[in-house]
């Protein structure tokens, strides 16, 4: 058993001072007034030095271990020793559950992924099953990123459906035109940096793209109701017109990643969808493809859910900024890495959120020097995964 004393208890509802967490077995056991906790004998007691209690992190969207398995594009390491290092990574950032978003591509104009070919997909959903029942560090979960010109996968997407290998998927497109690429600009600049073309080229290269083949609607509906069947939910990327929103949603989309302006994610909202944005958004001050800004769009509450999508360290950053920066309710900007997350893939009547009989997956957040903050406690089924301590500074 575990006694958290001493630290500002972040629940759904209020932050709460002079209150102690009980952690017994994988659950948190009581929330009671502090001092008034029975001493029993193997009882811990962690001093959380007056910082943040929260529950742990949970990341629906990131494609960080496709950067740590492939450190350069034609570089792969061994994919077992990717998992196991990334976890260490992830869990030093406060990711207790991590939805590894792997890409089903057929074919890009811009840097050829190895770690995106088929075989190697299917090397990683079979290591992230496995984690399952071996011993890992955190929870690793399977989000399958479709692209929805890949047709030869398609059978393929299903198996790993049917396997009870996905936990999340999403439908994408990214030609040329619409979505994240409508401004053919930023397109063809972004083809730019990737490769030496000229402008003729990239012409030709959007008419290919026009001129592909797509799974139909009824092929995307007959994956969807696949999905639902297995408890799978799903998400829309790239959002950018209300009548894809009504399309997406009739075959059962209930998650919208990434929408494009602040009419669609308002939209989506208001259609019972939840919104995501990523982390990194805010820290920059804006998307890096000239769409939606995150901070805008929370401040608007047309944005439900933070993702980390390829820098894990600005979860915890972007919350922090959200509140000192912008001036949030800190409870409630914490929410959008715990859970409400956790309620888009329905995992919140076990994690998500500081309250008895949950999952005791929680961290500490101190902060140093400078005010600057940093996780100094990871734990995930009431176990410790990593504690951190600073030094004291030396004062000669």
């Amino acid at each position: 058993m575990y006694l958290i004393t001493n630290g500002r208890i972040i629940t759904e509802e209020s932050i709460l001072i002079g209150y102690d967490l009980v952690i017994k077995d994988d659950r948190i056991f009581k929330i009671i007034p502090q001092g008034e906790a029975e001493i029993v004998d193997g009882l811990q007691v962690i001093d959380g030095a007056d910082g943040y209690v929260t529950a742990g992190f949970i990341d629906i969207h990131s494609d960080y271990i496709e950067t740590m398995a492939a450190p350069r594009p034609t570089c792969l390491m061994d994919f077992n020793m990717s998992v196991r290092e990334t976890e260490k990574q992830l869990v030093s950032h406060g990711v207790t559950t991590m939805f590894h978003s792997l890409s089903l591509f057929k074919d890009s104009e811009f840097k050829r992924k190895p770690i995106r070919d088929p075989e190697n997909v299917k090397k990683f959903a079979d290591l992230i099953a496995k984690t399952q029942t071996g011993q890992h560090l955190i929870r690793h979960r399977f989000h399958a990123r479709f692209e929805i010109d890949n047709l030869k996968e398609v059978e393929k997407l299903k198996g790993y459906i049917k396997e009870k290998k996905i936990q999340l998927l999403s439908f994408m497109d990214h030609s040329p035109g619409q979505g994240q690429y409508r401004d053919l600009k930023v397109y063809s600049d972004m083809v730019k940096s990737y490769s030496d073309v000229d402008d003729e080229s990239i012409v030709n290269l959007i008419s290919r793209h026009h001129a592909k083949e797509k799974v139909t609607i009824a092929g995307m509906k007959d994956i969807a109701e696949l999905a639902h069947h297995n408890g799978i939910a799903i998400a829309s990327h790239d959002d950018d017109t209300i009548e894809k929103l009504e399309l997406v949603q009739s075959l059962g989309v209930t998650i919208s990643e990434f929408p494009i302006t602040m009419e669609i994610a308002r939209k989506a909202k208001e259609k019972g969808m939840f919104t995501m944005a990523g982390a990194p958004n805010i820290l920059l001050g804006g998307s890096h493809s000239g769409n939606l800004p995150a901070a805008e769009a929370i401040l608007a509450n047309n944005i439900d859910i933070l993702c980390s999508d390829y820098y894990p360290p600005a979860l915890l950053h972007a919350v922090l900024a959200l509140h000192v920066k912008y001036g949030l309710n800190l409870v409630d900007v914490f929410k959008l890495v715990t859970l409400n997350p956790a309620k888009a893939v329905a995992m919140d009547q076990e994690i998500g959120s500081v309250k008895e009989g949950k999952k005791a997956d929680l961290l500490i957040i101190e902060k140093i020097e400078d005010d600057y903050p940093v996780i100094t406690l990871v734990m995930v089924d009431g176990k410790i995964r990593q504690q951190t301590f600073y030094p004291v500074a030396d004062q000669n």
